[in-house]
């Protein structure tokens, strides 16, 4: 798989990175290739048309495409770990005959809990959600949401019973066309710039209550526990980043000549080329880890915690 996604980064995305980053937008051919290439939805089970690969699947392919764009891994990483890991968990058998098959073959999804006064405290948020009948009305906002610019659908975490602080906050699945959802102008952001990042506003959205994913008031329980999964993908996409780095540079320290030498070749440069890739491979053994706890079912929010900071360090 690695070697397959390898190739499909470097003949389809790496020509266009240049021209994605200058113009802060996904070109839509690599969208349509990492759909047809099964990368976005590599879980889902093929009853619902997608490969049935494993956790530790997602992060090999993470990794790799970050290699080339971190920008792309990034739309990968959040419809692998986020979005269809909590479809697959919570969602009823009808909402994962509606919306899976669409997220393995044509549609991407947004996670949305952070507000301007929500970030690391997501217990805070201020998105309401109303009950009437036999729906539920959403009004708020929130901000710097990823992919929002070019997702079918939106999971969304609101409140349905402030009264009850955190234990109202509840998970809804919206529409992209639903009345009332819009999507904010883009963030000008310094990286990433490929992957949209947005606020996105609800203005009375009407939800069916069969849109509630999962048990309500248990949002904040997923909202937990798929960040905690996310550390590992964000470790993932780091790690893949700084390996792409290394791999273009060292080519160039053997090419460029100096006082009659490769750069390559000098002591100190050797030095600092030998401590970057130790600190690689001791990244991708932490990544590597705490998926595979994860993959195994066993205790792993501390190995996907020193991941994510490691990697993020270096």
């Amino acid at each position: 798989m690695k070697e397959t996604v390898a190739k499909f980064a470097q003949e389809r995305i790496a020509p266009l990175v240049r021209k994605m980053d200058e113009e802060s937008r996904m070109d839509e051919s690599v969208l349509a290739g990492l759909f047809e290439q099964g990368l976005m939805g590599i879980e889902i089970e093929e009853q619902y048309g997608g490969p049935e690969s494993s956790f530790f699947s997602s992060i090999l392919v993470i990794e790799e495409l970050a290699k080339v764009d971190p920008s792309v891994a990034v739309v990968c990483d959040i419809q692998n770990t986020l979005i269809n890991t909590l479809l697959r968990k919570c969602g009823t058998e009808d909402q994962k005959r509606m919306y899976l098959p669409r997220l393995a073959t044509d549609m991407v999804g947004s996670f949305c809990l952070s507000e301007v006064e929500s970030g690391s405290d997501a217990f805070s948020l201020k998105t309401g959600a109303e009950k009437h009948k036999d729906y539920y009305v959403l009004n708020g906002s929130k901000m710097w949401i990823s992919n929002a610019d070019y997702a079918g659908i939106f999971l969304v975490m609101a409140n349905a019973n402030f009264s009850a602080g955190y234990r109202g906050i509840t998970c809804f699945i919206v529409d992209k066309d639903t009345e009332g959802l819009q999507v904010g102008k883009k963030e000008d952001k310094l990286g990433i710039r490929a992957s949209s990042t947005c606020a996105v506003n609800f203005d009375n959205v009407k939800v069916p209550e069969s849109n509630i994913l999962g048990q309500q008031g248990q949002g904040y329980k997923y909202a937990i526990g798929m960040l905690n999964e996310g550390r590992i993908g964000i470790a993932a996409q780091m790690l893949g980043l700084a390996q792409g780095c290394f791999d273009s540079t060292i080519p160039y320290l053997k090419q460029r000549v100096q006082f009659g030498k490769r750069i390559y070749d000098f002591q100190g440069m050797q030095h600092q080329i030998s401590q970057i890739a130790t600190q690689l491979e001791a990244a991708r053994l932490l990544t590597y880890n705490a998926a595979r706890l994860k993959e195994a079912g066993k205790p792993f929010i501390k190995e996907a915690s020193m991941a994510k900071y490691f990697t993020s360090e270096f």
